[in-house]
């Protein structure tokens, strides 16, 4: 008897101890992904680096010097100059804010457009469902890389001479990136809609006399959050990877505007005595995709029900 006293206060402070919620246990899970952890310490440290990068090296990204043309990295230049002698670093950090902020915007778009099908989708079933699920099918069937081109090709000079070339490029490049990145988000919110909206939580609150728009905004879409977490991050990679490719073929950013895939597409004729203008915005873009891809796998794991440690 004199041994249970500290048993049962053990046992009754483990009892008291507030347990995680579904993020906080998401979290927990998460945590124990040491690649995503790594991963998305690399991602803070980018993402960190081109925005406040350009304040510490302030070395200005349009300055032109022709005796110190196609250099190697040193004290003055750490990733070297182009062919007009302009610093790449500051050029790659400018840059890096661009890449970043439409892989981010285009990711938003995506999203934003396949919650609000897919859940129309899983709430209204029938006739609504096959209309939306028949669009979300002629999306998908259409080649994604021939339209942007073709679309920004078409339209991309009224829209420059509206908003501005820097600004006017950025929205078109965006809402096409993201306009063509829906669709796996729609499939998947209306799958877990399906799966949700039979669930007892919202039965009950069917009961008490909640409405639709309360279930879904309240019980449905919350619980559905985590798979589209990782399709958003697949998104932001992909956004990446589709501004580098069309800054690559010319049809991006204009010339003065350094993104990363515009700076390969100047480097690609100066490979073979200046591999450098190529080799870091490659790595740039390299590392940020990679660590995005990770941080999703992680976020796959941590929300994935089946797991339980």
């Amino acid at each position: 008897m004199a041994g249970s006293t500290p048993a049962s206060a053990t046992a009754s402070a483990a009892a008291e101890r507030p347990q995680p919620g579904p993020w906080g246990e998401a979290w927990r899970r998460f945590r124990k992904h040491r690649l995503a952890m790594a991963s998305l310490c690399v991602l803070g440290v980018l993402v960190l680096a081109v925005l406040i990068g350009p304040f510490i090296w302030t070395a200005p990204i349009d300055e032109i010097d022709f005796s110190k043309r196609l250099q190697g990295p040193s004290w003055e230049h750490p990733l070297g100059t182009d062919d007009l002698g302009q610093d790449l670093l500051a050029r790659i950090l400018y840059g890096g804010r661009i890449s970043l902020a439409v892989g981010f915007a285009a990711m938003s778009v995506a999203i934003l457009v396949g919650v609000i099908v897919g859940a129309i989708a899983g709430m209204a079933g029938g006739r609504v469902d096959a209309a939306l699920m028949w669009l979300t099918d002629l999306f998908l069937s259409l080649p994604e890389l021939p339209l942007l081109l073709l679309i920004i090709y078409l339209f991309r000079d009224s829209l420059v001479g509206v908003v501005g070339p820097e600004m006017g490029v950025f929205i078109l490049i965006v809402l096409i990136i993201g306009g063509f990145r829906w669709m796996p988000v729609a499939r998947l919110v209306r799958a877990q809609f399906f799966s949700l909206r039979e669930k007892e939580f919202v039965e009950a609150a069917r009961a008490l006399g909640a409405t639709r728009t309360r279930m879904v905004m309240v019980h449905i879409l919350p619980n559905s959050l985590g798979p589209v977490l990782v399709a958003a991050t697949i998104d932001i990679a992909a956004a990446i990877i589709a501004e580098s490719t069309l800054s690559f073929l010319g049809l991006g950013f204009p010339p003065d505007i350094p993104t990363w895939g515009r700076l390969l597409f100047d480097a690609k004729d100066n490979l073979d005595f200046a591999p450098h203008w190529a080799i870091f915005p490659g790595l740039a873009i390299f590392l940020t995709v990679l660590s995005i891809n990770f941080v999703g796998d992680g976020l796959r794991d941590a929300f994935d029900p089946r797991r339980v440690k």
